[in-house]
C-alpha cells in the first residue's frame, strides 16, 4: 500500500495534544473519543499507513490514571445497529470493546446507554451488563434538545441522568460508533460534578472531520459518506471564524451543541474556555499527512464503496432513498463516478459477457483477476481461488481443487443439509483447500497468498452472501456489490 499518512509522526504530535489539554484542568477531564478508538478501520481506508489502532497506543500511554465509559444509543440497541466493518451489532460491540481494553490493561468502568425511553431492548441490555457485573446507567431523551439550553442545564435535564461513578483523574468516553451521544454523557457529567463541587473539564479526540483540510476535501467528504445515516454535515465553524477570523471545518452537530457547552460552562467557571467547536478538539490528523494524491484517492474510493453499501441497504430496506441521495450528491461535489473504481467496471463486463453473476478484484500490483459463477462455485469463491493462482504463480488452467473433490460437499450440502444452493461459498472453499493442500503442492501454495488478499478491491454484480461477506472481512477485502438480488425460486 502506498502511505499517505505519517502515523509515528501522528502518535507523538496526537499524544502531546491531549497532555497539553489534561494540564488545563485539575482534577477531572472528560475526554470524549469520537469515531473508533478500536479499529478504526475508515481511518486507515481514508489515510493509508494510519493504524487502525493508533488512539488505543496513545491511551495506553495514559493506563495508570484513566478509566472508560462505553456508550451505547438505546435506539441503536434496539434497531440491531450493525457496525459496517466487522458484522456485528453495537450491542455486542460493547462487550467486545471491553474484553478488548481490559486485555491491554485499560480499566472500563462502567456502559452508559443513551437515548433512553424506555426501550425493551435497552432494559434488557442493562440487566446482561449488570449479570456480568458491569456498571450501567440510563441518560434519558431531552426534549428539544440541543435547542432547549434553559431545559438541558437543569435538573429536568441533564440533572435527570443517572450519574455515572468515576474514580479517576482521565475519563475517557467512547462507543462502537457515531452518534450514540458521548458529547450528551460528558455535558451530563460536567453538571453533576458542578453540583457536587468538582470543577471538571471536557475535551474533544475527534479525527474527523479534520479541521485544517478544505470543507470539500475528499478526506473530509468521505466522512460525510461514512455518517449518511445520522445526516452529519460537514460545516466552516461560524464561531471559530468570528472569534480568530480563521477557516476552520467542524460538523453539524458539534457547532449545534456548542451552546450548550458555553452555557454549561459559564455555569461552572464563570466562562467558556473554548471561544468555538475547533477549540474543543486536539485532532493532529491534518499536521500527518505526507502525500496529499494518495489520500484524496483513496477517500474517493471509500465515498464510492459507502455508496454501494447504502444502496444494498436500500434494496434491503434498512436505509431511506434520501441517504442514497446524500452520497450521490457527495460523488458529484467529489466529481466521481463508480467508473472510477476498476474492479467494478471488470465485474460489470464479465458479467454481460458471460450473462452470469461476475467478480473483480484488484491486487496490490493492480493487476485485475475476474471470475463467474459456475455450477461449482459461485462468483466469490472462484474469485479467491483466481486470485490465489495468480499471486502464486500458478497456471489459471490447473484446477486447485478437483471435480471429486467438490461435489460431495455439494451433495451434503442438497441431501443431508437441506440447502438451496450447491456452489460452494468463500468458507467452504478455503476449507477444501487447506484440506488439499495436505498432498497437493499449488494447494499449499495458494493457502499462503492469503494474507496478500488484505486491502485488495473487490465488486460483485450480485449482493454477496453472508457467509462470503464474513470471509472476505476476515481477510481484510475492501469488497463493494451490485445492489441485486440473487434469485430464488418461488
Amino acid at each position: 500500500m502506498k502511505m499517505g499518512f505519517d502515523n509515528d509522526k501522528y502518535l507523538i504530535m496526537q499524544s502531546e495534544h491531549i497532555k497539553q489539554r489534561i494540564k488545563k484542568f485539575d482534577n477531572k477531564l472528560y475526554l470524549e473519543f469520537g469515531g473508533k478508538l478500536f479499529d478504526d478501520f475508515h481511518a486507515a481506508r481514508v489515510l493509508p499507513g494510519f493504524e487502525p489502532d493508533s488512539k488505543l497506543k496513545m491511551l495506553m500511554q495514559l493506563a495508570d490514571y484513566a478509566e472508560i465509559v462505553i456508550v451505547i444509543s438505546a435506539t441503536d440497541i434496539e434497531k440491531n445497529k450493525v457496525r459496517g466493518d466487522l458484522g456485528i451489532t453495537y450491542d455486542m460491540d460493547v462487550l467486545r470493546l471491553r474484553n478488548e481494553f481490559t486485555a491491554r490493561g485499560l480499566f472500563v468502568s462502567s456502559v452508559v446507554i443513551t437515548h433512553y425511553s424506555g426501550q425493551t431492548a435497552a432494559n434488557t441490555f442493562k440487566t446482561r451488563l449488570e449479570n456480568l457485573d458491569i456498571k450501567a446507567y440510563f441518560h434519558y431523551t431531552i426534549e428539544g434538545y440541543p435547542a432547549n439550553v434553559a431545559l438541558i442545564d437543569s435538573d429536568e435535564g441533564y440533572g435527570k441522568n443517572d450519574y455515572i461513578e468515576t474514580t479517576r483523574p482521565l475519563v475517557v468516553i467512547t462507543s462502537p460508533g457515531s452518534g450514540s451521544g458521548k458529547m450528551a454523557a460528558c455535558l451530563s457529567q460536567l453538571y453533576h460534578d458542578n453540583k457536587r463541587g468538582i470543577k471538571a473539564g471536557y475535551a474533544k479526540f475527534e479525527t474527523f472531520p479534520i479541521w485544517n483540510l478544505p470543507l470539500k476535501h475528499p478526506v473530509n467528504l468521505a466522512y460525510e459518506a461514512a455518517t449518511a445515516d445520522l445526516n452529519d454535515v460537514n460545516m466552516i465553524d461560524p464561531f471559530h471564524l468570528e472569534a480568530y477570523g480563521e477557516t476552520t471545518v467542524n460538523y453539524n452537530r458539534d457547532i449545534e451543541i456548542f451552546p450548550v457547552l458555553t452555557a454549561i460552562f459559564e455555569g461552572i467557571y464563570g466562562e467558556n474556555p473554548y471561544k468555538s467547536p475547533t477549540d474543543m478538539g486536539v485532532n493532529m490528523a491534518g499536521n500527518c499527512i505526507i502525500d496529499d494524491k494518495i489520500c484524496c484517492q483513496a477517500s474517493r474510493m471509500e465515498i464510492i464503496r459507502r455508496y454501494y453499501a447504502t444502496l444494498e441497504r436500500f434494496a434491503n430496506d434498512k436505509a431511506p432513498e434520501s441517504e442514497v441521495y446524500k452520497i450521490e450528491l457527495l460523488m458529484k461535489q467529489a466529481q466521481i463516478s463508480t467508473d472510477e473504481r476498476k474492479v467494478t467496471v471488470a465485474a460489470k463486463e464479465i458479467a454481460n459477457e458471460t450473462g452470469t453473476p461476475s467478480a473483480a478484484i484488484e491486487l496490490d500490483d493492480g493487476t485485475i483477476i475476474t471470475s463467474k459463477t459456475s455450477k461449482l462455485l459461485g462468483a466469490a469463491a472462484a474469485l479467491l481461488l483466481n486470485a490465489l493462482k495468480h499471486l502464486g504463480g500458478i497456471d489459471r488452467q490447473i484446477h486447485l481443487l478437483a471435480a471429486d473433490t467438490i461435489e460431495p460437499v455439494q451433495e451434503l450440502k442438497i441431501k443431508y443439509l437441506a440447502g438451496k444452493n450447491p456452489r460452494l461459498h468463500s468458507d467452504e472453499v478455503l476449507v477444501a483447500l487447506s484440506i488439499a493442500s495436505l498432498t497437493n503442492t499449488n494447494a499449499k501454495i495458494a493457502i499462503e497468498q492469503l494474507p496478500r488478499l488484505r486491502d485488495c478491491q473487490v465488486h460483485t454484480t450480485v449482493m454477496l452472501s453472508e457467509v462470503d461477506k464474513k470471509i472476505f472481512k476476515r481477510l481484510g477485502i475492501q469488497f463493494t456489490s451490485e445492489p441485486v438480488k440473487k434469485r430464488k425460486k418461488i
